[in-house]
């Protein structure tokens, strides 16, 4: 199917319409289609909240959060910009826009993927730097890794552009992606293939696995040592609660796009097309398309910061929930009038004993609420009623 003649057809102008006509059945095609529509629904609501609740603290962010920012980002962006492309296409039962739209959805894909699987591997070398070795990295050096990601992911995503390999439909037709076949056909094509799994695919992902696994026998070896001495420390929990969620992100990421890499790389490498059945590709690429949803899921479970964060963005657009939270009665009302009805009590009686002395100092609260993290406190400053 992707052989050198598509090329030649897409210099001559004349791209065969039959590379672009989904090779599923329609029910297939309309599965597809509201699959990708799910994932586009979760992953911006997922991702966006977390984009919103990251700029709302945005004075506070540390600088091992920007790269998770970053991956939010990406993760948002990759949604919006271009699996709408894919969905319309699933539905129409073949790819809109022919050769120009294959070549930008192939592009944002390629970019919004490789800015993913660097920004998991920075995320895992800083995390072993920092656990291993006890360097701390500042924010302007994150940012300039940030910086870096997306400089590096498009600069090599553009080189099919002026000839060094080429965006073609997948095999069954309603996606695109680099022409992975042009290794059987060009020399310079098969050396753009190579060097993407090698530089972009397996040496990251190699980094990624080492970095967790040390960074996990680290934190084990630290808490293990800790117990035999009887210590307990907040900091421990707070170190193994941040690793897992770090392993979760790197591992679920490699996970989710291990089955496409295989697949892909089969593809490369099996001369007869036959074997390699359309339907075959379509799993492992939803499957890849999940990692963009689970990470704030991720955030939400071992985050305390950004469960209290998100539970503040509620009650700011919600308010409802706020005051649904704090109840109809509030039990420093209630005080506040025992107060007064015992102060009031005390007044009477001093009037009737005309021994007693009649100036009597009754001391009260004022009451004065201040908000603090979206919760109401009770600050009394005691004054004399004389």
């Amino acid at each position: 199917m992707f052989t050198n003649t598509t090329r030649q057809e897409g210099v001559n102008g004349r791209y065969n319409s039959d590379i672009f006509t989904s090779k599923l059945t329609p029910s297939a095609d309309i599965a597809v289609g509201f699959a990708i529509m799910l994932i586009v629904i979760v992953s911006v609501l997922g991702n966006g909240v977390v984009l919103v609740i990251s700029y709302r603290r945005r004075k506070k962010i540390r600088g091992s959060e920007l790269l998770c920012v970053n991956l939010a980002a990406v993760d948002f962006l990759c949604c919006i910009c271009l699996y709408p492309l894919s969905i319309i296409s699933s539905f129409n039962h073949a790819w809109l826009g022919r050769h120009v739209s294959c070549v930008y959805y192939g592009l944002g894909c390629f970019i919004f993927g490789l800015c993913g699987m660097f920004t998991i591997a920075g995320i895992s070398l800083i995390r072993y730097i920092k656990a291993c070795y006890a360097v701390w990295i500042e924010a302007s050096s994150i940012r300039l890794v940030c910086v870096a990601t997306w400089l590096t992911a498009a600069v090599w995503s553009s080189f099919p552009l002026f000839g060094w390999g080429e965006y073609v439909p997948e095999p069954y037709g309603i996606s695109c992606t680099v022409a992975w076949r042009r290794y059987h056909t060009s020399k310079t094509d098969a050396a753009y293939v190579i060097c993407t799994f090698v530089c972009f695919v397996l040496i990251p992902v190699l980094l990624i696995v080492t970095s967790q696994c040390r960074i996990l026998l680290k934190v084990f070896h630290f808490s293990r040592a800790l117990s035999i001495r009887g210590i307990q420390n907040n900091l421990r929990q707070t170190e193994k609660h941040l690793s897992v969620m770090f392993v979760c992100i790197s591992m679920g990421f490699v996970i989710a796009w291990a089955p496409y890499t295989v697949v892909s790389f089969l593809f490369i490498f099996y001369k007869d097309a036959r074997y390699m059945a359309p339907e075959g590709f379509v799993f492992p690429a939803l499957f890849a398309k999940s990692s963009h949803i689970y990470n704030p899921f991720i955030y939400f479970y071992f985050n305390k910061t950004f469960r209290q964060e998100l539970r503040s963005l509620l009650f700011a657009v919600w308010p409802r929930l706020a005051r649904k939270r704090i109840g109809v009665v509030n039990p420093i009302q209630i005080q506040v009038q025992e107060q007064t009805v015992a102060s009031n009590q005390l007044q009477d009686k001093s009037d009737q004993r005309p021994g007693l002395n009649r100036h009597v100092v009754c001391w009260v609260s004022k009451i004065q609420v201040t908000p603090i993290n979206d919760e109401q406190r009770a600050d009394r400053q005691f004054l004399s009623t004389s």
